[in-house]
């Protein structure tokens, strides 16, 4: 997917010959000042959602088979590999589509620059991020799908349709919850319902980004990490430890500002499930 995006943005800057664009970013008289701003710190909210998977973290270590080497180990590999890789793609992406479309570059690279050619690249582009997400959406979803079921079970122990299982028999038995059934599927319908109705991609995206970027990216695993290693109040990195988390803090806030800001914006223009 970000592979195609990239041949996409080389072909556009072929087409136009030269660089577009500057090194401060969109003109002023593009956008007002403190459109630039709103829209400079919204965009660290869009760089915070990429931190999302540490939302998952922790789920997917726990599945990884026993040392030697140790599963913190191997996760630490993992991790650096992936966010290094994945860090080269987004910012070739966003450095090359920004030369090729210079201000006028959309938030969304393949559905916003107005031509579709060559149209089998973005049909690639765009049936890899079906793929991507499907399969994404399901993993994300799975801590939040555990807990409810298991506080059903909790709560309603005796009841049939929270506990029980169904035999469907197809080509073999399968064994259905309806409860499991019905609430995922509710669950998934009003998502989708709801990005429908707010398909502000770049603004949504970076407020997403903001609210969970400084809590479960940066808060607890400072403060878990200064409990386990047994960090001394006021030692030299005790005290760098919480200027990070305060930085940190202060860049998730700057986003959720520029993003609401920019939603605000989006508002005054906005028509349920057309724009």
């Amino acid at each position: 997917m970000l592979s195609n995006v990239l041949t996409n943005d080389v072909c556009m800057h072929a087409a136009n010959g030269g660089v577009k664009g500057s090194l401060t970013g969109i003109s002023i008289g593009t956008v007002t000042p403190m459109q630039k701003v709103w829209r400079s710190t919204q965009a660290f909210g869009d760089i915070a959602f990429a931190y999302s998977y540490s939302l998952i973290l922790i789920e997917i270590q726990d599945t990884i088979r026993a040392p030697p080497p140790s599963e913190s180990t191997v996760m630490k590999r993992a991790t650096m590999v992936s966010v290094a890789v994945t860090t080269v793609f987004y910012m070739l992406c966003g450095c090359m589509g920004y030369a090729a479309f210079g201000d006028a570059a959309p938030g969304n690279l393949l559905t916003g620059f107005g031509f579709y050619e060559p149209f089998w690249l973005l049909d690639i582009a765009n049936a890899a991020i079906v793929i991507h997400l499907v399969g994404a959406y399901q993993v994300y979803c799975q801590p939040l799908f555990a807990f409810v079921e298991k506080w059903a079970a909790k709560r309603w122990p005796e009841s049939t349709y929270v506990t029980g299982e169904v035999e469907v028999p197809l080509f073999r038995t399968y064994k259905v919850n309806m409860f499991r059934a019905t609430w995922r599927t509710a669950f998934v319908t009003a998502t989708t319902v709801v990005s429908m109705m707010l398909p502000f991609f770049n603004d949504v995206v970076g407020f997403l980004g903001a609210l969970g970027f400084w809590p479960l990216t940066v808060y607890f695993p400072v403060e878990m990490y200064v409990v386990q290693k047994k960090v001394p109040k006021w030692s030299t990195q005790w005290v760098c430890l919480q200027m990070l988390s305060l930085g940190c803090l202060a860049i998730s806030l700057a986003a959720a500002a520029g993003s609401i800001a920019g939603i605000k914006s989006d508002l005054k223009v906005y028509h349920p499930f057309k724009t």
